[in-house]
């Protein structure tokens, strides 16, 4: 079922207006609150500066303004629909432990400095906010139920104009409805500005009191890195797999063997010698097995001949045929070479076993902007997805820990588009 827009009629009583309406009366209380506590608190720390205690009281007022800012974050997502994300956390020196650490990481974090800048700035607008909607909902509502409380009045509201108590009185239906307007006007300015002064708020929230640039960065990055070690973890494990269940094994069985033929050699040089013809074929397959998984490690054409002849190889080993057009002048780093490798091996091997297409094709170039884009395409069934928890979500997390992309379109009924960008590194 999609969700549909509320009617503008119903914006005065709208439960977005009810909850952005109460985050502006919140805001004044707690700004003045925040805003004394952070001018006070930066006037005696700043005076004690010359003593042991100005430098500690600095830090426990930034600290308490971290906490306030994140009151605010919490208040912005309740009551304004915002998600902002956790600012970072802070970061002692390497080696350094102790109140003294914690102290100097507190004193040399933005997230803290802008927290007390929020305090400070958001104080005006606060009580902007406070008023402006305390005084349009009064006198809006106030109007527009003045025919109920009217009759509690000991005299009806009106204006005297002779001073002797003639004038115009609201006093009668045609007043009555003159004042429900008036009222239902000022509900309506005051949605409008209650809509407007939210964006207000996002935005303040988000700018000061959200993640840095250089946090939001940090963050990736570690996330990148940890993806990266994952990923790396997941390829020992395999190496050491296939070594264990493959080579290895067939090498012990081929030392078993030899060892029996050279027992018979006396004996037996007949059967000796078929022994070692069959450890002679057992070698050739070791030695197959090995250059397969040295070709999963880091195959040999890449090193001595590059991406295209790469790329060409890999489309070669498809069981669906694939055309291959490669236009890359000169060869970009060996790391970006690897992972554009292995991103064409593991999307055709998916073409392979899944799609069911009769066709396929593989490009990469260099773009203006100087990205390697790598593309495959094939006619097969569609119906790829990232999400569904297949190798491809696996594939763009590694891509992702070297600022690249992975792009999929793929309809049910195809075909399927899958595009790879990664950043352009020269050798």
């Amino acid at each position: 079922m999609s969700r549909t827009s509320p009617s503008p009629w119903l914006l005065p009583v709208a439960a977005r207006t009810w909850r952005e309406g109460l985050h502006m009366l919140l805001n004044f209380p707690l700004a003045l609150t925040a805003s004394l506590f952070a001018v006070a608190g930066f006037a005696i720390s700043g005076l004690l500066l010359i003593t042991l205690v100005g430098v500690p009281l600095l830090a426990f007022v930034l600290l308490a303004l971290r906490g306030y800012g994140a009151l605010e974050r919490m208040r912005a997502r309740l009551l304004l629909r915002s998600e902002v994300a956790e600012p970072e956390p802070l970061r002692p020196r390497p080696g350094g432990a102790g109140p003294l650490a914690w102290v100097g990481a507190m004193l040399r974090s933005s997230v803290s400095w802008r927290a007390a800048g929020y305090a400070l700035v958001h104080a005006p607008w606060a009580l902007f906010t406070f008023c402006t909607v305390l005084t349009l909902w009064t006198a809006g509502w106030a109007a527009v139920t003045y025919p109920v409380w009217y009759w509690w009045l000991s005299e009806p509201v009106g204006v005297n104009l002779d001073g002797r108590g003639g004038g115009w009185h609201w006093d009668g239906p045609p007043e009555f409805v003159l004042a429900v307007v008036a009222g239902v006007l000022c509900l309506y300015a005051a949605g409008l500005l209650i809509r407007g002064m939210g964006h207000v708020d996002r935005l303040l929230v988000a700018g000061l009191l959200g993640p840095s640039a250089a946090g939001e960065r940090v963050i990736q990055l570690e996330s990148d890195r940890s993806a990266v070690v994952d990923t790396s973890a997941a390829d020992l494990r395999r190496i050491e797999r296939d070594l264990h269940d493959g080579a290895q094994a067939r090498l012990v069985s081929l030392a078993m063997d030899l060892g029996m033929a050279k027992e018979k050699l006396a004996t037996d040089p007949q059967a000796a010698a078929r022994m070692v013809d069959e450890a002679h074929g057992e070698v050739k397959l070791a030695l197959a097995e090995l250059r397969d998984l040295a070709r999963g490690i880091h195959p040999a054409i890449l090193t001595d001949r590059g991406l295209g002849p790469a790329l060409s190889a890999v489309a070669s080993r498809c069981t669906v045929p694939v055309a291959v057009e490669v236009e890359l002048p000169v060869r970009p780093a060996q790391a970006i070479e690897g992972i554009a490798y292995f991103t064409a091996s593991e999307l055709l091997q998916n073409v392979s076993k899944h799609s069911g297409a009769t066709r396929a094709r593989l490009e990469a170039w260099r773009t203006a902007e100087d990205r390697l884009l790598l593309q495959v395409w094939d006619d097969g069934r569609g119906g790829a997805d990232a999400a569904a928890g297949s190798g491809l979500a696996g594939l763009a997390e590694r891509l992702a820990a070297v600022d690249g992309l992975l792009a999929i379109v793929s309809p049910p009924g195809g075909p399927t588009t899958v595009t790879a960008e990664l950043p352009w590194r020269d050798r």
